[in-house]
């Protein structure tokens, strides 16, 4: 049996930190959890079982990953960072010796893998970069329709998005995206003294459950195409805001009338179901379906959302908020994250 050190601490963070040559700035982004309780209690969040597979998107310098190795068969984390990728072994094997071999570092971005090595992912649990959250989240669970579970950390803004219900005026693309592939719901808040340096937002837990999505002869990218149409103006009827990807006014009309949306709703105020009859009486084309859309459906109509309200916060990427306090990158570039 090794000798184990355990979860990583304040002065941990920063040995090892100095030791890779990384020095975290506001500037940069660069924010690591210092805090082992808060490593913990987002492991209790994620409700996690021991023949979980769990992904980890981002795992920097392994705070997260530590406290994950004892609760899963399997951890998969997936770091872009070659010189972080190469340290987190040694340091799994360092800290958590007997446990090391359950681990394995897949580098890579997110945004582009479409499956990992091993048994398929049943879970997902990490910090996210604000300014890419919401698209990590719907590409892995379009790529890996075996995650059942998530639990992940975004700007605490992002997070009120994510659990959004129909009628808030902050309910958009992330939420009736997410709501296609299940449930999300806010699972706690996260507080700035926990992270070196200290970010200048605070963050929040989203806890996400897999269902079947709505019942509809639809495909997905047409479903998302209206999701995108009807928030990229969203201060318009969705008779107007459809017009463009119907053909005209009276055709949206004649598709939400036949879905039995009035057409003088906005898109705020109807669910996931709904678009996706809306989308069974439109066009099918393939110039309808998102322009940039990944597996999970995300597309620059999500960036405009809302007459330049970012579709994953208020403001995500400008000033303080998503890119001030975030490295940039998916799939483990940020390194404001669990490390």
């Amino acid at each position: 049996m090794g000798d184990k050190q355990g979860l990583l601490g304040a002065a941990d963070v920063r040995a090892l930190a100095g030791r890779l040559g990384i020095r975290p700035t506001k500037t940069l982004g660069q924010n690591f959890v210092i805090d082992a309780n808060t490593v913990r209690r987002i492991v209790r969040a994620a409700d996690l079982r021991a023949d979980d597979v769990v992904i980890e998107v981002g795992p920097g310098l392994g705070s997260l990953t530590l406290a994950l190795l004892p609760e899963a068969r399997r951890v998969v984390a997936v770091e872009i960072d070659p010189v972080l990728a190469a340290e987190l072994p040694a340091t799994a094997a360092a800290r958590e010796p007997d446990l090391a071999g359950r681990l394995e570092v897949v580098r890579a971005d997110a945004m582009k893998i479409t499956a990992v090595p091993g048994p398929e992912p049943t879970a997902l649990v990490a910090n996210l970069p604000y300014n890419v959250a919401v698209p990590v989240v719907l590409h892995l669970l379009a790529a890996l329709p075996s995650l059942r579970r998530a639990l992940v950390m975004v700007q605490a803004e992002v997070a009120d998005r994510m659990v959004a219900a129909p009628g808030s005026k902050i309910y958009g693309v992330p939420s009736v995206k997410l709501a296609w592939y299940g449930e999300a719901r806010r699972a706690g808040p996260v507080g700035r003294a926990v992270f070196w340096p200290v970010p200048n937002v605070d963050s929040g837990l989203v806890a996400f459950t897999r269902r079947d999505p709505p019942d509809t002869t639809a495909p997905r990218a047409e479903v998302f195409a209206v999701i995108d149409a009807a928030f990229a103006q969203r201060r318009k009827t969705l008779r107007a805001a459809l017009a463009g990807w119907a053909g005209s006014a009276a055709a949206a009309e004649r598709a939400l009338r036949a879905a039995g949306v009035d057409p003088q709703a906005r898109g705020e105020a109807i669910d996931v179901a709904s678009f996706a009859r809306i989308a069974e009486y439109g066009p099918v084309s393939d110039s309808h379906c998102p322009p940039t859309a990944a597996p999970g459906g995300a597309s620059h109509a999500e960036e405009a959302e809302g007459d330049g309200e970012g579709a994953f916060a208020d403001g995500a990427g400008r000033g303080t908020r998503g890119g001030a306090d975030r490295d940039h990158g998916a799939g483990g570039a940020g390194r404001r994250r669990l490390r």
